[in-house]
């Protein structure tokens, strides 16, 4: 029997639908809107606010805020790539299994090392297990701390790394940055309330007992790459081993065993073989035209290797050269262009092919209801690209 074919239009129609961007399908809640692209990018704060935004019309910067740091339904963690995300919390075991454990041991491995280069203790692997017992127990008696504040507590957080010593890229590093990085990839701690405004990145530290009453489940990791496979196919089906081995940023081994495990069927992309779950061969009817401005690295752009049937040409403009997405404008189920946030507050855009007048009225409006939803904060990308570097001159 001939493989299922799906085209480019009802991969448009799939993503439109199932990532609550089409007409009438706005997420609920800032969970749901999470869940439905398997966690919002959280590398650039603004984004992991503006991403739940676009996918619920009725949200405003607030309604994230709570759900992150009120009733506690988000959390940080670092995962797919190496990448921050903010997933729900049922999905926060799974990614630490099958991402941040292996990511964990890296880390340790490399500490360790530097510790060794520069000459911080006698045994440097006992040094920084003490050290992190240490930083756990202030964390368990304050409730929470920045960096800094946790270091009042334990001076030896203050340490230095020089790195790079006699290069022209020559730095030094606190001690404090690697601890708690690792603690929080180990599943002990993780990144809270930041100071200051939702644009913010320096984060307090908390218990992960805050947010997950037992503490993170240990899942075995086969079970979780599995399963995290299956949430991304859900969300992101169909697509290519290619594009799994991507957005996991595992081996082709690892991918091959999960998707043979989870019994993923293939399908035909206009001659390239996709996967699709077993339950998700039916037909998906075209949406309305629909208009998004998404953010910077916002997980519908950056969630397939193989993005040509909805990025076209416009990567060149869009991403910079390390593959980091800037803010984009979708029209119906395509990047059509990129917008920036200017000083003064405008939302200045830019399209990048002729797209009709219905839909250029349609994309003004947008960037005028974004304007009035960010409100008096500004947003800069933590990775800029050629188009939003331009359009905010």
């Amino acid at each position: 029997m001939a493989a299922r074919r799906i085209g480019v239009e009802e991969r448009r129609a799939r993503l439109a639908r199932r990532h609550h961007l089409a007409p009438g399908s706005g997420a609920g809640s800032p969970v749901e809107a999470a869940s439905a692209i398997v966690g919002l990018h959280g590398t650039d704060p603004s984004s992991v606010y503006l991403a739940a935004g676009a996918r619920m019309p009725a949200a405003e910067p607030a309604t994230i805020e709570r759900a992150l740091y009120e009733d506690r339904e988000l959390v940080r963690i670092l995962g797919m790539r190496r990448t921050m995300f903010v997933v729900p919390l049922d999905l926060a075991p799974v990614v630490q299994a099958a991402c941040t454990r292996a990511i964990a041991v890296q880390e340790r491995r490399r500490t360790v090392q530097l510790l060794t280069q520069c000459g911080v203790a006698d045994d440097p692997a006992a040094w920084l297990a003490a050290l992190e017992e240490a930083t756990a127990k202030v964390l368990a008696t304050h409730g929470q701390g920045t960096a800094a504040e946790l270091s009042v507590h334990e001076p030896r957080l203050r340490t230095q790394l020089f790195l790079a010593e006699g290069k022209s890229y020559a730095a030094s590093q606190s001690v404090s940055t690697r601890v708690l990085a690792q603690l929080a990839a180990e599943g002990r701690i993780i990144r809270g309330r930041p100071r200051g405004s939702w644009t913010s990145s320096q984060y307090r530290w908390t218990p992960i007992e805050a947010w997950l009453e037992e503490g993170m489940d240990d899942l075995p990791t086969d079970t979780a790459r599995v399963e995290l496979v299956r949430r991304w196919l859900a969300a992101f089906g169909p697509g290519t081993a290619a594009d799994v081995k991507w957005w996991t940023g595992w081996t082709a081994g690892e991918v091959k065993r999960a998707v043979g495990k989870l019994g993923a069927v293939e399908v035909d992309l206009d001659g390239a073989t996709g996967l699709v779950l077993p339950d998700d061969l039916e037909p998906v009817p075209a949406a309305e035209p629909w208009v998004a401005l998404l953010p910077a690295l916002d997980p519908t752009v950056m969630g397939w290797a193989g993005r040509e049937w909805y990025l076209g040409e416009h990567g060149g403009a869009l991403f910079d050269r390390n593959g980091n997405a800037g803010p984009t404008i979708w029209w119906d189920g395509r990047v059509v262009g990129g917008w920036a946030h200017r000083k003064d507050g405008e939302v200045a855009y830019r399209l990048l092919e002729d797209v009709g007048a219905d839909a250029a009225k349609a994309v003004a409006a947008g960037a005028e209801r974004l304007c009035t939803w960010i409100g008096d904060v500004r947003i800069t990308p933590r990775f800029r690209t050629p188009l939003e570097r331009d359009l905010s001159a």
